[in-house]
């Protein structure tokens, strides 16, 4: 063979390949076997297949039945997957069109239930009565032909996105009826996130309807479950906004009710980057002013100081002189005055001003009344971070002047602080002082700054050693070689 040829072989080699792995596919999606085909016989159902079509049409529906379960058999044990399919569809379209919808149950039934029944005609079959759904003349019709094709599509692989969209379905109609519970817990059924055959868009779109249902009917510790199996890297490549936004709508409803304040802003800075809403004006200015209050209410750490500060560096916040004010306070290192701030801020946070419509973080309900309370909370907070940093020992009576609030839940705010860590105090209650200074370390961490300072004089010690041994044996065979000069 010339190098010519050889290189000329090459191609094919990969087209082979390329063939196989495609067979491989085929041959998982239809349940991971495949049969091979014994007799053709797509000829005689080209000439019989027309003839049982006009037998059904003249009213012979049984004749033609039978004619094509005959047909059927045939297909089967020859292995003809393509012709039991033909013969499979046109069986079932047949009862459809003559409205025989109890004999078309029945026919699905005995169909699936054949032995040796070919997976590929099953699915074919499977596909064209999902297409009879909005043909069928009542309500009952529509749900009896919905379960049998859930009860013959159980636990068959090669059918599962079949059966995905048939409970989908379902779903639907039970929600549409009030049944809001049966409806979460018929799509709790589905796990689409272990289908392999399905798209990745189809698989989103069904979880986030298991979500929204679980939403409904509020159960939110199985929301969270089933949020974590959409991953946000789905998002990234901007074609699926809508996907997006009604992932985050959920998630935000989700955080409301465990009033994790922090997971909100974060949820809502997601919704900002979208590109949806960073080409619409009024949404992108709407998320920004729930981003800035969600950051605000936001119990203060590490994560939240980080995020309120690059939250402050957004340009939009220019166009938001109010939110943006509401920042400074919560980033400077001043005393914020809470019937100044209220005096400022309240009326535009909650109930809005001329070219500033309010949020809902706010409104004037008993959630709304809440998130206030939680934000005139905050602004003691600051204030107790910002003694801490000037005062080293301050009266309890002047604190709580400076909080405005009473001796005694002054004293809770600070008690709470200390407790989260995020402020380190003691109180002399005898006194009435607090000591802001800084206290003694832990003793886990005295213990390792000493075990560590152990560590460092013994090190130092086994080198002096090392050096006075060196030192001697370094004299010793000097004197030995001068004495043996001498």
């Amino acid at each position: 063979m010339t190098a010519s040829q050889e290189k000329g072989a090459t191609p094919q080699k990969k087209k082979d390949d390329k063939t196989k792995e495609e067979k491989i596919n085929e041959i998982i999606a239809e349940g991971g076997t495949v049969v091979k085909m014994e007799v053709d016989y797509s000829s005689t159902c080209d000439e019989k297949l027309p003839q049982a079509e006009s037998l059904a049409k003249a009213g012979k529906l049984n004749d033609a039945l039978d004619m094509l379960m005959s047909l059927e058999k045939q297909c089967r044990t020859g292995a003809d997957t393509h012709s039991n399919g033909r013969v499979l569809v046109l069986a079932v379209r047949l009862c459809a069109e003559a409205g025989e919808w109890n004999m078309l149950n029945e026919k699905i039934v005995e169909l699936t239930k054949r032995r040796s029944q070919l997976k590929g005609a099953v699915t074919k079959m499977v596909q064209e009565c999902a297409t009879f759904l909005d043909k069928t003349p009542n309500k009952d019709a529509l749900l009896k032909l919905i379960e049998t094709l859930r009860t013959v599509t159980t636990g068959k692989i090669y059918v599962e996105n079949e059966r995905a969209r048939l409970t989908h379905r379902l779903a639907m109609i039970k929600e549409k009826d009030g049944e809001l519970k049966e409806a979460a817990t018929i799509m709790q059924e589905l796990a689409v996130e272990t289908y392999g055959s399905m798209e990745r868009k189809e698989k989103v779109e069904l979880i986030l309807e298991q979500m929204r249902l679980c939403l409904a009917t509020q159960d939110y510790i199985r929301t969270q479950i089933i949020s974590k199996k959409i991953s946000t890297k789905f998002f990234e490549d901007g074609q699926n906004d809508d996907l997006q936004l009604k992932f985050y709508e959920y998630m935000i409803e989700f955080g409301l009710h465990e009033q994790n304040y922090l997971e909100i802003c974060k949820n809502y800075r997601a919704v900002y980057d979208t590109k949806t809403v960073q080409e619409d004006t009024e949404k992108k200015m709407v998320a920004m002013k729930n981003v800035v209050l969600f950051v605000v209410l936001a119990k203060y750490d590490n994560e939240q100081s980080d995020l309120i500060h690059r939250v402050k560096a957004e340009k939009i916040l220019q166009d938001l002189p109010k939110y943006k004010q509401v920042l400074d306070k919560f980033t400077t290192s001043e005393l914020i005055n809470q019937d100044a701030f209220c005096q400022q801020f309240e009326q535009e946070l909650r109930d809005g001003v001329q070219g500033s419509a309010p949020t809902q973080v706010f409104s004037r309900n008993e959630a709304g009344d809440a998130r206030w309370k939680d934000m005139l909370t905050r602004i003691v907070e600051h204030n107790i971070r910002i003694m801490a940093k000037y005062y080293t020992r301050i009266t309890l009576t002047r604190m709580a002047e400076l909080l405005a609030l009473p001796e005694s839940k002054a004293e809770d705010c600070l008690s709470e602080m200390v407790v989260s860590g995020a402020v380190s105090a003691k109180t002399d209650r005898l006194e009435g002082i607090i000591d802001f200074s800084q206290q003694d370390q832990d003793p886990l961490e005295n213990l390792n700054v000493w075990s560590n300072n152990t560590n460092k004089l013994m090190d130092l010690v086994m080198k002096t050693t090392h050096l006075i041994n060196k030192e001697e044996m370094v004299h010793k065979t000097l004197g030995a070689g001068s004495s043996h000069h001498d």
